[in-house]
């Protein structure tokens, strides 16, 4: 198969899992981008921020018009990320490609779990303490920057379990998250950007952009369990899949 379909197919089935998870993109960019297009991993993961950057904005548009976007909530979890989420871009390149391999797999597996096991909260739930709202959009950020990920299968499990809000709720937030989360992380990686290979990168966005448009119709059509659900069983899929990975 050559590699511009498979950057296609990939960037659609991403853009698809943002639009309706509101994350997700991410967890699945980087891999494909290293196993499927042979990016090594640091120009995947600063493909990734691209990626999902660019795609999170226009499913965010969309979930907006719908109402589904907490802006208060979700610009102040994301502002407390900004310096966590640079600091991380940072530190990155100083981390064995093993290590960042793994700990992605952990993290992703982590949330999973919390996800399979927690259930959305019911309307009129959401109370918002800016101090519990600091606190996990400052971790949020800090691991956005290391591992080179927009963040939001970690912002959604957040965003239901410890802010309490509903699942559609928390998709549509958690984009403004991925958007200002993986704009900081670009910020410190400006220099690896230029050498990315755009004639994958580009239809790579392409699709995700179209597909994002797919999720969000699909969101509307599932319920918030069906949906926490599926995020949750694929990105434990991809945890495993990456802890073999990087112990074998």
């Amino acid at each position: 198969m050559s590699t511009l379909i498979l950057a296609l197919t990939a960037g659609a089935v991403i853009g698809l899992a943002l639009g309706a998870l509101g994350g997700g993109g991410s967890v699945l960019a980087v891999p494909a981008l290293i196993y499927l297009l042979g990016f090594s991993p640091v120009a995947a993961t600063t493909a990734s921020l691209v990626i999902v950057t660019l795609t999170s904005v226009t499913a965010m548009v969309a979930h907006a018009r719908d109402g589904n976007v907490r802006w208060r909530t979700g610009l102040l979890f994301a502002a407390a990320g900004i310096g966590p989420a640079m600091l991380g871009g940072a530190l990155a390149g100083r981390i064995p490609a093993a290590v960042l391999t793994a700990a992605f797999a952990v993290v992703a597996g982590a949330a999973a779990l919390r996800m399979l096991r927690s259930r959305p909260a019911a309307e009129g739930t959401v109370t918002v303490r800016p101090v519990r709202v600091a606190a996990a959009g400052g971790g949020l950020g800090a691991v956005t920057g290391v591992l080179g990920v927009g963040g939001g299968f970690l912002a959604v499990p957040a965003l239901v379990s410890v802010l309490g809000l509903r699942m559609r709720n928390a998709v549509g937030t958690s984009l403004l998250v991925i958007t200002v989360n993986s704009l900081a992380a670009l910020a410190t990686r400006a220099g690896t950007v230029e050498g990315l290979d755009w004639a994958v990168v580009g239809p790579f966005v392409g699709a995700a952009i179209l597909g994002a448009w797919d999720g969000k119709r699909l969101s509307v059509k599932v319920s918030g369990r069906t949906l926490q659900r599926i995020f949750a069983l694929v990105l434990l899929a991809v945890a495993v899949f990456m802890l073999i990975d990087a112990v074998l």
